[in-house]
């Protein structure tokens, strides 16, 4: 499992207005701009993880196709946030955070947040819904303006110590009426995007009992608060009104008591115990997953949290004793190599890396973290096995700095300098650090013959004009 960290300031709701205007600003953003001249989720937290993304892909493929939407490569990305959320900001990307994963005790509660989600983009949300916000920007000036007016005159009229009062009204009362609106329409298209959730769950055969029971617990969270909040001016439906009109398309499916495979439920609870080995304090682990839970999920949580926080060789003894209870699962390979790479072995890493990626042949991390093993050991015959994987993971996965630099190194390690820098090149290309990539590239261009396919991908990266803003 790795993670890609990075600063994320806590955002204070003001009006739900601006909630909104922020939002809408982040999904045209990621949507517009070349995906591979920035971060592609915008500098978010993500956590990237071999096991994680394959099952939520497996959740969503199904829903994708119910939705016509199987060949639009949408990707779950998860969010390293504790909270229980998940949303779009465009047609290729619904974000989950990891909280939403570790609360969903079944698969089908986080199935049902996932085609909610698949709803927004089979409705075409985003799109409309930044139509609707240059409406309401339009309306908006016209309404200062209007308001300006009346202010001036007022205060012509002599209204005197009452000017103030009216001016401000008259400036405020516009802006409230487009406020509303917005959010009447954002309000409409959740309980849109929640009948298609329920569609595409009983096109796939399975149950909305998942997002019927997901909402109504936020509902009973939010009950006491809801009394003191205006209806208008919540982004969602009031909890009660939009539960119980989920409860009534939801429970009349014929697949509403229809249970989760008990093989989904495993791999699913293994999911969060992984999460809960990574993320959270091992204090916490041990309540979630104490000494007398012999279960694969509580043994694989206490396992991670051992070789993160205590002793790498009791944690290799649990891992390996894991390994044979389930020894198909190229998961807890992967663990054993990562463990091992971590704690300075990556020549002991390379065999449980090599049969895992035997077993999940598709997997880029997997292939990349094999990659990082076989440069680590300082080997030019290793660093030769390393280059395919490595290229094969960069070609599939672009936006990816650390497949790049892995990559420069195992050039490196065989003296190919063109290609180490061109690499190298690459890597800072796609952190945004186009300065850095700009004299890498213009190094590399020297080494290759001139035209050659090295050279043309080099100079792209010469003659790239960097968007604003950006570390030029």
């Amino acid at each position: 499992m790795s993670s890609m960290k990075s600063a994320l300031r806590p955002w204070r709701r003001t009006t739900a207005f601006r909630t909104l205007a922020a939002a809408t600003a982040i999904a045209l953003v990621a949507a517009d701009a070349p995906v591979r001249a920035q971060n592609p989720n915008g500098g978010l937290p993500i956590i990237r993880d071999a096991e994680a993304e394959q099952l939520l892909r497996d959740y969503t493929s199904p829903i994708l196709r119910a939705a016509g939407l199987a060949q639009q490569n949408v990707q779950v990305v998860i969010i390293n946030d504790r909270a229980f959320n998940a949303f779009v900001v465009d047609a290729r990307r619904i974000f989950v955070n990891v909280g939403a994963v570790m609360d969903a005790k079944t698969p089908n509660e986080i199935i049902g947040v996932l085609a909610h989600e698949t709803g927004h983009i089979a409705g075409g949300h985003l799109s409309r819904l930044r139509d609707e916000l240059a409406n309401a920007q339009t309306a908006s000036i016209i309404a200062l303006l209007l308001g300006v007016g009346a202010a001036v005159a007022a205060g012509r009229s002599g209204a005197g110590s009452n000017a103030g009062q009216i001016s401000a009204a008259a400036l405020q009362a516009p802006q409230s009426i487009i406020q509303r609106s917005l959010l009447s329409y954002v309000r409409a298209q959740e309980e849109q995007a929640d009948k298609a959730g329920v569609k595409f769950l009983n096109a796939t055969g399975q149950s909305p009992k998942g997002m019927y029971d997901t909402f109504k617990r936020f509902a009973e969270q939010v009950l006491v608060a809801s009394r003191y909040i205006d209806p208008y001016l919540q982004t969602h439906p009031m909890p009660k009104e939009r539960v119980e009109a989920l409860a009534e398309i939801a429970k009349s499916s014929p697949n509403w008591d229809k249970k989760d495979p008990p093989e989904l439920q495993l791999r699913h609870d293994m999911v969060r115990a992984k999460l809960s080995g990574f993320i959270e304090r091992p204090a916490t682990v041990t309540r979630r997953y104490p000494l007398t839970d012999t279960s694969l999920p509580a043994r694989y949580a206490r396992a991670i949290s051992t070789y993160r926080f205590s002793d790498i060789r009791t944690a290799l003894a649990q891992i390996e004793a894991l390994i044979q209870a389930q020894p198909s699962n190229p998961y807890l390979l992967e663990l054993k190599g990562q463990a091992l790479i971590e704690n300075g072995r990556p020549a002991e890493a390379i065999g449980p890396l090599r049969h895992a990626v035997a077993l999940a042949p598709n997997s880029v991390l997997i292939r990349m973290l094999l990659g990082q093993a076989l440069v680590a050991t300082n080997d030019p015959k290793h660093a030769e096995e390393a280059i395919p994987l490595l290229r094969v993971a960069v070609t599939r996965e672009p936006d990816m700095p650390d497949g790049y630099s892995q990559l420069a190194m195992a050039y490196g390690r065989k003296g190919d300098l063109a290609e180490a820098d061109l690499a190298a090149a690459q890597a800072a290309f796609t952190r945004g650090d186009f300065r850095t990539a700009r004299d890498l590239a213009t190094r590399a261009k020297t080494r290759f013959p001139t035209g050659s396919p090295g050279w043309v991908r080099a100079d792209d990266i010469v003659t790239f004009k960097p968007p604003p803003n950006s570390r030029r």
